[in-house]
């Protein structure tokens, strides 16, 4: 379920003069895919760390362990893996730290699901988590809309809406108004709007049964008020349609509240887990003055 990414050779300082890469080589970025990735869908984003002398981790669900998932069960047994993979990781060597780069609700929520077994396993690898990237997301409390558009966007693909941003206003949608802009939303096609109908019914009931609902409030509550003292990026657009913009910026502020160190980019009109392809130079920017400004500041201090 998971891959290790090695750095590449020439973002690597081999004289270990640099207190910089010396910062990076101790340090691995754990990918955490959205609903339906696969390997080869984060190999590019391992690459933004590989290339700049970061170890990386991608890990990923296959979309029927998803479906048919259960409170405990093998989708849980695999985070078990990666968990116990990343402490003795970090148990080889002092000044070794983490990065954890969500993507969806999924990533979101499989972090959550990290951070509740390393405070069971040993609270200290709390404190050796020097940064989380949250791209597309999240969504403080489950909703059924929410879920039902994670699934259709990973049913259809391409095909779906959600892979759509904002176009024309002489095109046919539904106008809303983008920061001081009018433009337009793409509508979904009847098959769409027929398979979100069915599916926001199912995770109506799903999301209400006891065991689900009480596994997810945990997850969720120790994402809003247990994550650790560490800086946070935020990366997500107005044009979301999975993951309503509004939510994170309600997330966003709960956590300055709080004391957290929060970042925040919104870009706009680009579809949901889609920033980087339509923006990869503002999305490269992001990381690298958040890794350089929090991370790597973090990192050095610890030494």
């Amino acid at each position: 379920m998971y891959r290790w990414h090695l750095p590449e050779p020439n973002a690597i300082d081999v004289s270990g003069t640099s207190d910089c890469s010396s910062a990076k080589s101790r340090t691995v970025v754990v990918l955490l895919g959205w609903l339906g990735a696969k390997q080869k869908h984060l190999n590019t984003y391992a690459e933004l760390y590989t290339s700049r002398g970061f170890h990386a981790i991608t890990f990923t669900f296959p979309m029927a362990e998803i479906l048919s998932y259960q409170v405990g069960g093998k989708a849980e047994e695999h985070i078990d893996l990666l968990v116990n993979h990343l402490a003795d990781w970090l148990e080889e060597e002092h000044g070794k730290n983490l990065v954890f780069h969500t993507f969806s609700n999924t990533g979101w929520l499989t972090y959550g699901v990290i951070l509740e077994k390393f405070k069971k396993q040993d609270p200290s690898l709390m404190g050796r988590i020097r940064g989380c990237i949250v791209d597309s997301a999240p969504v403080a409390a489950p909703d059924p809309q929410v879920w039902a558009s994670g699934f259709s966007a990973a049913f259809l693909k391409k095909h779906s809406v959600a892979t759509k941003g904002t176009i024309c206003s002489n095109e046919s949608g539904m106008k809303v108004l983008v920061g001081s802009k009018e433009v337009v939303e793409p509508k979904p096609a009847v098959t769409e709007a027929a398979l979100l109908l069915v599916l926001e019914k199912f995770f109506e009931v799903v999301l209400n049964l006891p065991e689900v609902n009480r596994r997810l409030s945990d997850v969720l509550g120790l994402l809003s008020s247990g994550q650790p003292s560490c800086p946070q990026l935020y990366i997500y657009s107005s044009a979301d349609r999975v993951i309503p913009a509004g939510s994170v910026e309600s997330f966003i502020k709960e956590q300055r509240k709080a004391g957290r160190e929060v970042r925040a980019c919104n870009f706009v009109s680009t579809p949901h887990v889609d920033h980087f392809r339509n923006d990869p130079k503002l999305y490269t920017l992001q990381l690298t003055q958040f890794l350089e400004d929090c991370v790597l500041t973090c990192c050095k201090r610890s030494q």
